[in-house]
């Protein structure tokens, strides 16, 4: 990966992670993923994107923060934020359940497309445990050092913002609670959006309205959910 200072990263989030670059782990992952491209792999997002969820949501911004797994591994997905799809992709059915609770929670009409990045720019920090991924093999670089790192951001944005909403959807997203200061942020869980768990409890939690109710308790403005019809 190189130092920290070959990465662009915003200046909060680097000045907090920067002593992550120098470790040995991160040395090894840069080093995998450039061997994984020099071997002609297709690796998403890409490059300039991997870090798209702490550039878009400055860590001195943060309000909310959902944890997701992998990056999608399909052609013009991914593009580092979790539960997210570029433009002109069809939504994932994770995120078309995310939808149906957010158009029952806050009667939110369904949008047109899956490009959360509206949600990144309001304090939304939409970071996957694992920030890439091989072209169709899912979990493909899991256990190869992001977790080391993504586990140093919530640690990172849990001591430093006094209150938080950590939506943990799904047994993955829930095992990092304990990075979690949780006497001081509200910590909000269900199974997981996907298709083969939404109906058993995803649907009905009330999460996108429990968020906007604890943010405005403690004088921050809240999330607006809706997205833009439409996205360059």
């Amino acid at each position: 990966m190189g130092g920290a200072d070959k990465v662009k990263l915003e200046a909060g989030w680097k000045q907090a992670l920067h002593e992550e670059f120098d470790k040995a782990y991160m040395r090894e992952l840069g080093g995998f993923l450039r061997a994984e491209k020099a071997a002609g792999k297709v690796i998403y997002p890409p490059g300039p994107l991997i870090f798209n969820a702490l550039n878009s949501t400055p860590l001195a911004q943060v309000k909310v923060v959902v944890i997701g797994q992998d990056p999608y591994h399909g052609p013009n997905q991914a593009h580092g934020l979790c539960f997210s799809v570029q433009p002109g992709v069809k939504t994932p059915p994770s995120l078309v359940n995310i939808y149906k609770e957010l158009k029952r929670d806050l009667n939110i009409d369904i949008p047109s497309h899956g490009y959360l990045q509206s949600w990144a720019e309001q304090g939304v920090l939409l970071l996957n445990t694992s920030l890439t991924v091989e072209q169709a093999m899912a979990g493909s670089h899991a256990g190869k050092g992001w977790q080391h790192f993504t586990d140093k951001v919530i640690e990172v944005v849990s001591r430093e913002q006094p209150r938080l909403v950590f939506l943990l959807w799904g047994a993955h997203a829930q095992s990092k609670e304990k990075l979690i200061d949780t006497s001081k942020h509200l910590v909000l869980k269900s199974v997981h959006p996907s298709p083969l768990s939404a109906h058993r409890g995803f649907i009905g939690n009330g999460h996108f309205s429990r968020t906007n109710k604890f943010l405005e308790q403690h004088g921050l403005s809240s999330i607006d959910w809706r997205l833009p019809a439409q996205v360059e």
